[in-house]
């Protein structure tokens, strides 16, 4: 992985391939902050000049290359626009990072000189120095820089943003794995070695244990597999908390849909369905790495949707882990499922608050797009993740559990219906949420997150590559410290 670093000193004087300076939008020509004073000096004071020649005047996240002048130890300098100074915030700076640090790939090294927070630009630069390294046998590309500087950046900022950096590179290569290569067993076992690793405690529960258990979802999901189920549970408990936090995440390592299968045009996505699962272990294992003073509880079912003649039918009945019946209607429908059984186990731990993370609906993207996670549950929460992600740029939207809706959920057999009767499609995203609330007591604070849009990116944009995007592990490390801090 890309070595980041801490750098001081003037910009000027940076020994690198790849020098990237940040300039602030201007009326005809660029801004350049004070910090440049050495480098546009070697430009001989036309580096705004040269810019505006070239289109650029600052404009957010635009990017331009020049050849570095004679002066500069530097080969190349990268100009990117952070648009008005006044208007600078840390989503701008991960975004212009991550977006000249794309551009450097191919460059053995590059140092980045922003103006505002440099743990913000660190962590946009390791973000984007990320690329699934897939199964090529004649090689992929560009490689990654080995190194990559941030002037302003002390040893605090540059360590954080590696542990978030390393966390979300381990996240994005479990999404990105073909479903063949991480079957629930398997998974289970990379699980269980990183969280080792990072100094966590690992309970996993094979298809007998979650039998004994009484986990009807789990197992139901995961019947009709050649590659029984796995319910992983990590735990990080280190001293001096005072608040206990349960994660929760859906690890569908393949869905066809089952019975109720899927068409074929897309079906392939379906291996991101454990986006959710790897979510929450890799913001678990940030946490632990990073000493938040909270403790978590980390939970993750894990099941692969199949078709055989042990898969779960239409007008099944199962009873969950907490003893409540479900109507099945729909076999596509099997994230809620497990996350109910994940999901009453957690709440027997007697936690502060429980979060829980899934790739559960298509109506979350017809309704907010690829960008924005829908926030579902009691309204503290949902509010509290909205502010926070908007901090992180993993940007979410409250939705609400109307009466209508809530009805359409009961059935006349079981104690809840798994989707709407009738397989109405009103709601479609705020029904897995209103399912999934049944299995959390009231008095406890709680928020469901869906991530099927967000989880994955159809393009590459800032420091986000085309492919798995590791949402909402940022936002979940900065929900953890929050409540580290409570």
């Amino acid at each position: 992985m890309t070595d980041l670093l801490s750098a001081s000193g003037d910009a000027a004087d940076a020994d690198v391939d790849v020098l990237v300076v940040g300039v602030f939008s201007g009326e005809d020509a660029p801004v350049l902050p004070e910090s440049l004073a050495g480098v546009d000096a070697e430009f001989g004071g036309r580096l705004a000049g040269q810019l505006a020649a070239l289109g650029n005047t600052g404009a957010a996240a635009s990017l331009t290359r020049l050849p570095a002048p004679e002066g500069l130890h530097a080969a190349l300098v990268y100009a990117v626009g952070l648009g008005d100074a006044d208007d600078l915030d840390d989503e701008t700076l991960r975004r212009a990072a991550g977006t000249a640090v794309r551009a450097a790939f191919g460059k053995g090294s590059v140092a980045i000189a922003f103006e505002g927070d440099p743990e913000a630009t660190a962590t946009g630069a390791i973000l984007g120095a990320y690329r699934f390294e897939g199964f090529k046998t004649e090689g992929g590309g560009d490689a990654a820089p080995e190194s990559i500087a941030v002037y302003g950046a002390g040893e605090d900022a540059v360590a954080k943003a590696r542990v978030l950096g390393e966390s979300i590179a381990l996240v994005k290569d479990w999404v990105s794995a073909p479903a063949n290569l991480l079957r629930p067993p398997t998974f289970a076992i990379e699980i269980e070695q990183a969280a080792v690793a990072a100094g966590l405690e690992v309970e996993i529960l094979d298809a007998e244990a979650l039998s004994a258990g009484g986990y009807g979802g789990v197992l139901a999901v995961g019947g009709g597999s050649s590659a029984p189920p796995r319910l992983v549970r990590l735990s990080y408990r280190p001293e001096g908390a005072r608040k206990h936090i349960a994660l929760v995440g859906k690890g569908i390592t393949f869905d066809s849909g089952g019975y109720s299968i899927k068409p074929a045009a897309g079906m392939w996505e379906m291996k991101y369905d454990m986006a959710g699962a790897a979510a929450v272990v890799g913001a678990t294992i940030a946490a632990a790495r990073l000493g938040l003073a909270v403790n978590v509880t980390c939970t993750v079912a894990l099941a692969e949707n199949l078709v055989s003649g042990t898969a779960f039918r239409p007008s099944d009945v199962l009873t969950i882990r907490n003893g409540m019946t479900v109507e099945i209607l729909n076999t596509d429908a099997e994230g809620r499922l497990v996350l109910a059984d994940a999901l009453s186990r957690a709440v027997e731990d007697g936690p502060d608050a429980v979060y829980d993370v899934a790739t559960l609906t298509g109506g979350q993207l017809i309704a907010l797009g690829r960008r924005t996670m829908g926030l579902m549950g009691t309204d503290a929460e949902t509010e509290r993740l909205r502010r926070i992600g908007d901090a992180t740029g993993e940007h979410g939207w409250p939705m609400p559990f109307p009466d209508d809706l809530v009805k359409l959920m009961e059935s006349s057999i079981a104690d809840v219906s798994q989707c709407a009767q009738g397989l109405k499609r009103d709601g479609h995203m705020i029904q897995g949420g209103i399912f999934l609330s049944k299995f959390v007591p009231e008095e406890i604070p709680w928020a469901h997150l869906d991530i099927a849009g967000p989880a994955d990116s159809d393009s590459a944009h800032g420091y986000t590559a085309k492919g798995a995007t590791a949402v909402p592990v940022r936002t979940l490390v900065a929900l953890l410290e929050e409540h580290a801090g409570e």
